[in-house]
């Protein structure tokens, strides 16, 4: 894909030092996520007066929504020393042993991506978050021999885009789960508050609210295009960024009232006005925009499917009305009512 993507929450280039300094640091300062919070604190507080480690967490959900944030305040709500790695940084089992074997009393080990560890390296992780304990195997044939390594008790706290692709046995061995969900345009109006007031960008109510509602519920979004937004008010000469100030840099960046951008846009044109509306099967849709199949489905389909823009069915993709509406064109007659009116 070679536009950029402002509204695409997979973290890009510039994201992680941003983020690194607008992250929050308390369950309390984490917006949102009204009942995972509320749940994960009973969780802290029974395993504080325990005076036992929190059992091992599973965050899923799509991407942008604080996951490794909140992978972070609950380490240090249970004051315990994170790790954070990747599960495709695993090559082999030795590297997660040698993580695993660390010597340090009370810490998380945080696993991005979790579902794609490999399946040897996943086995390795059973006995660990069971038993606290590795199997270390020396040697090969006759001469192998088999070792139990004994390991401080730690939690592993795991988070992953697309939980369905995770074992069922290493889901089992999770006692906590929490899906976090897209957030509210209100919600993102406070994140978006708070975040001009950590850069000393100015900002008012309706200058906050008109990027939250563009975002499509994700705070990787919406701090991604303040920090835009910013670049073009200061370049006019607006110290503060209202509504309009606001609008007028979202437009520009090519991102609409909606939050949709040019191939989003593109990619629902194709289907009305070369396929009819639809139904017709992404291996067109990604030939007819030079895109690959992965893009479209992991990044345009699933906001524009939440969005109600968007229909999968068994026989293909099709153009929903709120489509033909958001793009100012006539509905054909099978979406119509009687009247005329939109079904």
């Amino acid at each position: 894909m070679d536009e950029q993507r402002w509204t695409d929450p997979a973290e890009q280039a510039r994201d992680h030092d941003l983020e690194v300094g607008l992250r929050p640091r308390t369950l309390d300062e984490f917006v949102g996520q009204t009942k995972v919070k509320e749940n994960l604190r009973v969780f802290i507080a029974a395993a504080r007066q325990r005076g036992e480690v929190l059992d091992h967490v599973l965050l899923h959900g799509p991407p942008g929504l604080g996951k490794t944030t909140l992978s972070q305040i609950l380490a240090s709500e249970m004051d315990l020393e994170i790790r954070l790695t990747s599960g495709p940084a695993f090559t082999n089992a030795a590297e997660l042993i040698a993580l695993l074997s660390e010597q340090a009393d009370r810490r998380a080990v945080f696993i991005d991506e979790i579902h794609r560890l490999g399946r040897v390296i996943e086995e390795h992780l059973y006995p660990a978050m069971e038993d606290w304990r590795i199997e270390l195997i020396i040697d090969k044939g006759p001469n192998a021999r088999h070792f139990n390594l004994q390991l401080e008790p730690f939690t592993l706290i795991g988070a992953t885009t697309r939980a369905g692709l995770i074992t069922p046995a290493l889901r089992s061995r999770f006692g906590i789960v929490c899906h976090l969900d897209f957030y509210p345009p209100e919600e993102l109006a406070i994140i978006v508050t708070r975040s001009a007031g950590i850069l000393g960008i100015g900002i008012d109510g309706s200058g906050a609210t008109e990027i939250a509602r563009r975002s499509r519920g994700t705070p990787r979004a919406a701090n991604r295009l303040l920090r835009r937004v910013r670049d073009y008010a200061q370049v006019d000469g607006d110290e503060v960024i209202d509504g309009i100030v606001a609008d007028r840099g979202l437009t520009r960046l090519g991102v609409d009232g909606l939050g949709l951008e040019p191939l989003d846009r593109r990619y629902l044109q194709v289907i009305i006005e070369h396929f009819q509306g639809g139904p017709v099967g992404i291996q067109n849709l990604a030939v007819s925009l030079g895109e690959e199949t992965d893009t479209l489905e992991d990044v345009v389909e699933p906001f524009l499917i939440q969005s109600g823009l968007l229909k999968r069915t068994p026989r293909g993709r099709e153009a929903t009305p709120g489509a033909y509406a958001h793009l100012g064109l006539a509905a054909p007659p099978a979406a119509a009512g009687p009247q005329g009116e939109l079904l």
